[in-house]
Formats: structure tokens, sequence, C-alpha cells
């Protein structure tokens, strides 16, 4: 089977100039984390951002049933963390490098001066955080709004957004996902999750083995999840 036309992820840092990441790169300091360390956790000051060099994190947060749901993935090339210059509240969420990973920290002490010296990259970041707002908002929407069917049927377009390589009709999601993985996406159970793979893969939308996943009919997943067919910046992982 021929794989063609590699659906590649549009970073969230599209808004920024070369100007304005030069600005950025400039006042960022480079570290080294190893595959399953914490970047940073749940509880931790909101006093940096991330941005991301090399290798995936993913964003997670920490039910009461002691359930991880991931919220987010990020990679390189996009910028991630929480902006707090009134260092009033601590991180809702834990950031975990998926991967080996090389990123750029930036402490927001320096940033805030940056921002205030610099006009055109303060609007810059202004729409870096209403693009991670619409993001946030949106994936919300999609775990909330239209049941455990919607929410997987969502999480599998952005999967395809996100890992996608066209072959004829179809995508194949090049990264394979367990049960629990996909759980962990929509804040559901291993076993649901297996229930409703089964469920579209006998109504021809999705083919599914050992973790493999090929998406047979789009346009069917999107009708369950209400798609509002978002940029592709916005529907992904």
């Amino acid at each position: 089977m021929g794989l063609v036309n590699q659906l590649t992820v549009e970073t969230n840092t599209v808004h920024l100039s070369d100007r304005s990441m030069q600005k950025l790169r400039e006042i960022m300091n480079l570290e080294t984390f190893s595959k399953d360390s914490r970047i940073f956790w749940e509880g931790d000051s909101n006093d940096k951002l991330f941005f991301l060099q090399e290798g995936t994190v993913q964003l997670t947060k920490l039910s009461e049933d002691g359930k991880d749901l991931t919220l987010h993935y990020f990679f390189p090339g996009d910028l991630f963390g929480e902006f707090d210059p009134m260092h009033k509240q601590t991180s809702a969420l834990t950031a975990v490098a998926v991967e080996k990973c090389v990123i750029g920290v930036i402490k927001q002490a320096h940033l805030k001066v940056l921002l205030w010296q610099d006009g055109d990259l303060a609007i810059e970041f202004a729409q870096w955080q209403t693009h991670m707002q619409h993001y946030t908002q949106l994936k919300l929407r999609d775990l909330l709004f239209h049941g455990k069917n919607g929410a997987l049927a969502a999480m599998l377009v952005r999967a395809a957004n996100t890992y996608g390589i066209k072959s004829g009709k179809k995508i194949v999601i090049s990264k394979k996902f367990t049960d629990s993985e996909l759980a962990n996406l929509i804040g559901s159970s291993r076993e649901t999750v297996n229930r409703m793979l089964k469920s579209f893969k006998k109504s021809g939308m999705i083919k599914c083995e050992q973790g493999n996943i090929e998406l047979l009919d789009l346009t069917g997943l999107k009708k369950i999840c209400h798609c509002e067919d978002c940029p592709v910046g916005i529907c992904r992982l």
C-alpha cells in the first residue's frame, strides 16, 4: 500500500512573525527532558513559558478518581504554558515529555519586559493567547456537548489532522493508539472506547486492528461530532 500526502501539523505559533520568534529565542534557555519526565506539574507556579524545539509533549489533567485526561499534544514549533503576569495562580495541568524533548524555557519576568518594549510582539502574543483559548474551548466542546460517541469521533478527526496520511479515499493514522490512550483523550474508560470503536468499525467508518486506525468515512465521523470545519491549526490533538 503506497502512503502519500502526509498531513502536516500547523504549529500554534503561526501568528508570531520570524522577527518576534527571534526575539523570544534570545530570552530562552534550552533544556533537555527525557521520555516520561515532567516539564511542569499541576500546582507549580506559572512563571515560565515553553517553546518546543524537538519531541512531543502531552498536557494532562488528573481527575479526582486518579484518571488522566489528555487535553493537548504539542509538537516542534509550538509554544505552551500558562501566562500569569500577576503570579496569582498555579498550573492547573501537568506537561509530560512523550519522548526526549528539547525545550526553550522562557521566564515570564523576562517576557513581560520584552512585551513592554516591543508593541508588535505584544500584539502577536495576544493573538497567540486568543488562538490557544479558542483551541481549548473547542476541545472542551468536543468532550462535553455530543456524548462519548461525538467525543471519540472528534478525536479521530483531530488525529487525522495530526497524524494522518492520505491513501486513496482513506486516511491512515500513522501513530498507534491503545484503547487506554484513546480513553484518556476523551475522558472515558478503556472498555467504553473499545465498544465505540467496534460500533464505528461495524458501520464502515473506520478500520482498527491492534492500535492501527484507518478512517474510511471521514464525513460520517464529522456528522457524529457535529464538526464545524475548524481550521486545521485548531482541529488537531
